[in-house]
């Protein structure tokens, strides 16, 4: 683009951004300082649709963002935003008072994003494949049935319920427990995975279905399949209030997709290793990865991993095309950062 389309295409996003409505020359020449004619800004808009990053709505000649448009905005015309200090102070605050609980850590953190990016504020639980395996318990549920609790270091803790081969015997459970905990406790639990039956054959007795089941099932048991993972979300009201999904229907839609945590996930999941705290955006149909999926097409996504006891979540915004990308990177990166230090005990204050 020229410097010229450059200063009109970053016009229009902004002004689409704040009123969610198409504009036109007339417009950009009133409400922007852009230095030129009617005329020019006119055949620049005329250019900048030619070239893919602006349509026009029905009739209207006005014009708004395409895909395209915005990834253009965000990738090279948008102007970082420094948070307002009282905004800052909030975040410090209220993430410095849940150092110690790794759960609310996570569970408040999607909402004070919401809260503050006015969107869907979205956190997905760490990896667990590095975590350290701090305790391994086995409460019986009946007698061919027991819950599985692993506790991770970081308080991180997975149940999994699995049936029994043959009834199981109460009084060998706490020896059993013990056993495991000397064999497997301090060991990745991706280490326990690849390295499970050499570890605990020894074991297996005839009388026993809970190891026999462990070294069966030990890759469901130890494993780091996003199925294994967490979501917590929050604003659903903010999202309500933008005009993009003001019918109940669009709504109606938006809240399904989100619905199955295996597509949350996939949605706000990183491909590669990014580097924790830097922020990742991704623009409608880039978002869902189906340019069919008309509902997929209407959001955004703004996504940073944060670090928990070496273990890496993903902290994140999920709102319209049209949000305000610049706020959002902010408020992510920042959250990410700030759940990061909490983590390793920083003094937030």
């Amino acid at each position: 683009m020229t410097p010229r389309q450059r200063s009109v295409l970053r016009m229009v996003v902004k002004s689409f951004i704040e009123t969610a409505g198409p504009i036109g020359s007339k417009g950009l020449k009133e409400h922007f300082n852009l230095g030129m004619s009617p005329a020019t800004i006119r055949n620049t808009l005329n250019d900048l649709e030619a070239l893919g990053f602006l349509t026009h709505p029905y009739t209207s000649a006005g014009r708004m963002p395409t895909e395209l448009g915005y990834q253009a905005f965000v990738t090279e015309l948008m102007e970082a935003v420094v948070l307002e200090e009282k905004e800052r102070m909030v975040m410090h605050r209220e993430l410095a008072m849940l150092m110690d609980d790794t759960q609310a850590l996570i569970r408040e953190s999607s909402r004070l994003l919401a809260r503050l990016a006015q969107l869907l504020g979205v956190v997905l639980s760490p990896r667990m494949k590095n975590g350290v395996l701090q305790r391994l318990d086995l409460v019986p549920v009946s007698s061919g049935k027991v819950l599985f609790v692993i506790s991770v270091e970081g308080g991180f803790i997975r149940t999994i319920l699995m049936q029994l081969g043959s009834e199981l015997r109460p009084n060998q459970l706490v020896k059993l427990v013990e056993l495991l905990n000397e064999r497997l406790a301090g060991l990745t639990l991706d280490e326990i995975r690849r390295t499970c039956v050499p570890r605990i054959q020894d074991l297996v007795s005839d009388d026993d279905p809970v190891v026999r089941l462990i070294l069966r099932r030990s890759a469901d048991l130890f494993s780091d399949e996003p199925e294994t993972r967490t979501v917590q979300f929050d604003g659903t009201g903010f999202m309500l209030s933008q005009p993009e999904f003001s019918r109940s229907e669009q709504f109606k839609d938006l809240i399904q997709l989100l619905d199955d945590d295996s597509t949350v996930i996939r949605l706000m999941e990183e491909d590669d290793e990014p580097q924790p705290g830097k922020a990742r955006v991704r623009i409608g149909y880039q978002a869902h990865g189906d340019s069919n999926d008309p509902e997929s097409c209407r959001i955004s996504i703004v996504t940073a991993p944060y670090l928990v006891s070496n273990l890496q979540g993903t902290i994140g915004v999920i709102g319209p095309t049209r949000m305000n990308y610049a706020r959002a990177v902010a408020l992510v990166e920042g959250m990410a950062t700030l759940m990061s230090l909490a983590d390793s005990r920083t003094n937030l204050a």
